[in-house]
C-alpha cells in the first residue's frame, strides 16, 4: 500500500549521447572506460579508452552531423520523462512524484542524477532503465554506477531496480501498434519479412551468462503472437564494433537475403526505445541504401517507441508494481 506521505523518485536510465560535436570524444572516452564494455584491467583500460575514442571520433562526428550536430536521445528521454511523470501523478495522486534522467556516458550523468534525487529527499526510489532487455553492459552497468555514486554521496533511501521487461504486455502492444501500419504498406510489394533488429553484443558476453539474447527472443515471440501467423520474421543484430564474433545473423546479411528472395522488408528496432544514431542513421540511411542496392522491393522502418502511450503505460505500470507489490524486482539501500 502506498502511503499518503510518500515522496517517490523515478530515475529513467539510458545510454546518453553526444549533444554537440565537441562532446563526441569525451562521450566515447566515458563509454570505453567502462569495465562492462572494455574488460582490460586498470591502468590499461583508460589507455585503450583514449586510443579507441580518438580513432572513432571522426566517424561519430560524421554521424552526429547527419542528425543535426548531435544525438537527439536526451530530448527523446525528456519527452518520455514528461509523459511518465504526468501518468504517474494521475495514477498516484496522494504521492509526490518526480522523474529524473540518469545517462550512463553523457550528460546528465548518473552522478548528477544522484545529487538531484538526494535534494528531492524521496522516501523511495525506483530505477527504471530504458533498456527493455537486460544486459550487464547496459542496465547492469547503470545500476552499478548508481550504487557507487549513491554511496559516495550518502544517498541511503530504499531503492528498487526494475531489471527488465521484455514481455510486458503494454510494451508489446506498443510495438504491435507501430508495426501493423507498415505491414499494410508492405503487402503491396509481396509477402513481407519482418526483421527484428536488436543492438548486437559480443558472443562471449552471452556465453558468460548474459540474458540479453534470451530476452530479445522473448520480446520477439510475444510480439509475433499478436501479428498474423503467416508473417515471416527474423531476429538480427546491428552496430557491431571490432573483429570479435558478435551475435548473428547481422541485419546486413538479412537485407542481402531479402534482396535475393525479392521480398519486402519491415525493420523493427526491437531493443531501442528512443531515436538515435542506430535508428536515424544506421537503419534509416545505411541499411536503407543497402536495401536499395540489393533490389529489396520495399524497405520500411518501424519508429522507436518513444513516448507512445502504450509504452508510457508500460513504464508507469512497472513503477506502480515495484512499489506496491515488490514482485520480480531487487531492492537495495546504499549505506
Amino acid at each position: 500500500m502506498i502511503l499518503p506521505s510518500c515522496r517517490l523518485a523515478v530515475v529513467l536510465m539510458n545510454l546518453g549521447g553526444p549533444d554537440t560535436l565537441s562532446s563526441v570524444k569525451p562521450f566515447l572516452k566515458n563509454l570505453f572506460s567502462d569495465q562492462a564494455i572494455i574488460k582490460a584491467p586498470w591502468p590499461i583500460r583508460p589507455i585503450l579508452a583514449q586510443l579507441i575514442s580518438t580513432i572513432r571520433a571522426r566517424k561519430l562526428k560524421t554521424i552526429c552531423k547527419k542528425m543535426g550536430g548531435g544525438s537527439p536521445i536526451l530530448k527523446n528521454t525528456q519527452s518520455q520523462q514528461a509523459c511518465l511523470v504526468d501518468w504517474l501523478r494521475k495514477q498516484l495522486p496522494s504521492c509526490e512524484i518526480e522523474v529524473f534522467i540518469a545517462m550512463r556516458y553523457w550528460n546528465p550523468l548518473i552522478a548528477k542524477a544522484v545529487s538531484e534525487v538526494k535534494s528531492f529527499q524521496p522516501t523511495q526510489i525506483v530505477l527504471l532503465p530504458l533498456y527493455p532487455q537486460f544486459s550487464i553492459t547496459t542496465t547492469g552497468s547503470s545500476f552499478k554506477e548508481w550504487s557507487k555514486q549513491a554511496e559516495l554521496q550518502g544517498l541511503r533511501t530504499p531503492t528498487w531496480q526494475i531489471n527488465s521487461y521484455p514481455t510486458n504486455e503494454a510494451f508489446i502492444n506498443a510495438h504491435v501498434s507501430l508495426i501493423t501500419p507498415l505491414i499494410e504498406k508492405a503487402v503491396a510489394y509481396g509477402q513481407p519479412r519482418l526483421l527484428f533488429s536488436a543492438h548486437g553484443l559480443p558472443r562471449k558476453v552471452i556465453d558468460q551468462g548474459d540474458p540479453y539474447e534470451m530476452h530479445v527472443h522473448q520480446t520477439v515471440y510475444a510480439i509475433r503472437k499478436k501479428l498474423p501467423s503467416t508473417l515471416e520474421s527474423v531476429i538480427c543484430y546491428q552496430s557491431k564494433v571490432g573483429p570479435q564474433k558478435w551475435l548473428e545473423p547481422s541485419i546486413q546479411e538479412e537485407i542481402k537475403r531479402a534482396g535475393r528472395d525479392k521480398v519486402p522488408v519491415i525493420v523493427n528496432p526491437v531493443s531501442f526505445v528512443s531515436e538515435h544514431s542506430e535508428t536515424l542513421v544506421e537503419l534509416d540511411e545505411d541499411y536503407r541504401d543497402l536495401a536499395r542496392t540489393q533490389n529489396v522491393p520495399f524497405y520500411g522502418r518501424v519508429p522507436a517507441l518513444g513516448s507512445h502511450p502504450a509504452y508510457i503505460q508500460a513504464l508507469g505500470g512497472l513503477v506502480v508494481s515495484s512499489i506496491s507489490n515488490h514482485q520480480n524486482h531487487t531492492i537495495f539501500s546504499c549505506a
